[in-house]
């Protein structure tokens, strides 16, 4: 389903950012630079919070400390310096 019209992003991309490659998005921001586009006019910024809760959901409650998907380990790595632009903090 399209959840994006301006950037015609699909819940099937959003789940894929969220679960596949090493560099898991943590922001909706995050999950439109992976997706090679910006928000526009915002309004399925929601909907792909939403989407990534229920894509990490499971893995949250189960994750170790060293796991990718975990809290600690997102802030262990912002701690040691990992790059994250502005524009990507928010949305």
């Amino acid at each position: 389903m399209i959840i994006c019209s301006c950037n015609v992003l699909s819940d099937h991309d959003v789940r894929n950012a969220v679960t596949a490659g090493s560099d898991f998005p943590r922001t909706a921001g995050q999950v439109y630079g992976c997706l090679g586009c910006s928000a526009q006019c915002g309004r399925c910024a929601r909907t792909i919070k939403k989407i990534m809760t229920e894509a990490l959901g499971a893995c949250a409650k189960a994750c170790c400390e060293g796991c990718p998907h975990s809290h600690e380990h997102t802030a262990t790595a912002l701690v040691a310096g990992a790059e994250m632009r502005p524009a990507e903090m928010t949305v």
